[in-house]
């Protein structure tokens, strides 16, 4: 048994293993990862191993293999598991991207060869846009994992994203434990989640399972970890392997009545599996959906403090969180607030208790995607189940109607909250003087447009504004370019994101006020464009 644990994590992941630590009477200072790309890093891991240390995880040479995306393909080749077609190697050239989609088809998937959770990934739709694509790929891996290596696979445009937990001990027993749909994600980040995966014919799950296992017994794979496919047509190739515990774990916990912290705590430890090879009988259903602290209309990062934050506790449910009442939410780390799951003994009133609860949630200070959320969850497309990757991206706009900012304001604006259309409302703001007054704008931001997706923040003709703070990673233009609507001009990163701001017109770039690596602030100029 483990005496000390070094939880390097942050938010709701460290309460999490704090918990289960807590339970099993281990002090907490062996070093637990969580779920960060900390917890795919070789090199610490190998580290650890050369400290002494217990890293709570696969070891060392399993990292390599399944962090390494082509590595972890070429596995999967020698296990005989499905793949979309893709490179062997890293890729180098445009021409060689240009051939890869002539041969196989568009659109082409450029990834980071050490990526993950969508970073370092870009969708290249057609030839035209394949250089700009291989580019900002190369670019965000070399930022985020210090690697710039991208390969290349076949784009599946529409699938469900269908996963497998599964959990291996040092003495050569491995089970998986049910899997998981995933599949309402925007930007490649996962929204909600659920397990079981609705709809699938039992032939199909028990076959991707068995998959699962045995990815884990060529890999030499010890502790939790997730087997990722992508789902079309009733058959499923492989998409990749996480070898750690996943956000979305505690779905599985519910449906299966387990502690998958606490059992890769005893593994790390020497221990064998807690259950037998068949693993536990799942029970009803659980879904999990993420509140993060982003505009619910564009679901750009919007950091800042948290002033009340109040969860229901019912029957059912659980919140996984970070934060308390009086937190700042900061621009430096993800957006992830955290997770409300329900469980029910059916899926359908699973879904409507965890719909209930994020309407009975009172959160102020952050804007949050809490509505949202409470509108995917009644939609009849996710009721019905099966929905696609593309889902929610194609139903945004029916989801979160765009909002107009008010021009003139009669009265005094002050805070409230009350129903609208079947959603909960809160408007936290103090009392503020009606328009003309000073302090107006305080309550109202009538020269401020925003759009849903990744466009700028236009303050006045032509001025493209930060629409959140954060780090300037790239910069397309420069003063005299001729730009049209819509082109790219700079990048944005903030809470792990990428926001690319296009010019709100056609005309000429007057001038260009930031430079690559700055610091900027919600608001903050960074291109003028005039209009031709």
């Amino acid at each position: 048994m483990l005496s000390k644990v070094l939880v390097a994590n942050r938010g709701e992941i460290a309460v999490r293993i704090l918990r289960s630590c807590q339970e099993l009477g281990i002090a907490t200072v062996a070093v637990h990862p969580g779920y960060g790309f900390l917890a795919e890093n070789a090199d610490f891991a190998r580290r650890c191993e050369q400290a002494g240390v217990v890293f709570v995880g696969p070891a060392a040479e399993t990292l390599a293999e399944l962090g390494d995306k082509v590595r972890a393909r070429a596995l999967a080749a020698r296990a005989d598991v499905a793949m979309v077609p893709g490179t062997e190697s890293p890729t180098g050239s445009v021409g060689e991207l240009l051939h890869f989609g002539a041969r196989h088809g568009w659109p082409v998937a450029v990834k980071a060869v050490h990526g993950g959770g969508g970073r370092g990934l870009r969708v290249v739709d057609d030839p035209s846009t394949a250089a700009a694509a291989l580019d900002a790929a190369r670019d965000e891996a070399a930022s985020v994992f210090g690697d710039p290596a991208v390969y290349l696979e076949r784009y599946l445009d529409a699938p469900r994203h269908i996963e497998v937990q599964l959990f291996a001990d040092r003495h050569g027993s491995a089970v998986w434990l049910g899997d998981r749909d995933c599949s309402v994600q925007r930007r490649h980040r996962k929204v909600v989640e659920e397990a079981p995966a609705p709809g699938l014919r039992p032939a199909l799950r028990r076959e991707m399972g068995d998959t699962a296992l045995r990815l884990a017994r060529a890999a030499g794979y010890v502790g939790a970890g997730t087997v990722e496919f992508l789902v079309s047509g009733g058959e499923f190739c492989f998409l990749e392997v996480n070898p750690r515990i996943q956000v979305e774990h505690p779905v599985t916990e519910q449906v299966l009545g387990i502690d998958l912290v606490r059992e890769q705590l005893l593994v790390a430890g020497g221990a064998p599996l807690s259950w037998s090879e068949s693993g536990p009988e799942p029970r009803g259903h659980a879904v999990q959906c993420r509140l993060s602290a982003e505009d619910p209309r564009s679901l750009l990062p919007n950091p800042g403090p948290i002033d009340e934050l109040a969860v229901p506790w019912r029957v059912g449910l659980r919140f996984d969180g970070g934060y308390e009442a009086g937190d700042d939410v900061p621009p430096q780390y993800d957006s992830l607030i955290g997770k409300l799951i329900a469980w029910a003994p059916t899926r359908d009133v699973a879904l409507r208790r965890l719909a209930d609860a994020v309407g009975a949630l009172t959160i102020r200070g952050v804007d949050t995607t809490a509505s949202l959320l409470r509108a995917v969850l009644a939609h009849p497309d996710v009721i019905a189940g099966g929905v696609s990757t593309r889902w929610l991206e194609d139903a945004l706009h029916e989801l979160v109607p765009a909002v107009e900012a008010p021009t003139t304001v009669d009265g005094q604006i002050g805070g409230g909250e009350g129903w609208i259309g079947g959603r909960r409302y809160v408007v936290p703001r103090p009392a503020a003087p009606p328009n003309g007054s000073p302090g107006a704008r305080r309550g109202a931001r009538p020269t401020a447009t925003t759009r849903a997706g990744n466009v700028g923040h236009a303050a006045g003709a032509g001025v493209v504004t930060s629409p959140v703070p954060g780090t300037v990673v790239a910069i397309e233009v420069e003063p005299g370019a001729a730009v049209a609507a819509g082109s790219v001009l700079v990048t944005v990163e903030a809470m792990k994101m990428e926001n690319p701001l296009r010019a709100p017109c056609a005309g000429t770039v007057d001038s260009v006020g930031v430079s690559a690596g700055d610091a900027v602030t919600a608001g903050a100029p960074l291109v003028v464009v005039r209009p031709s």
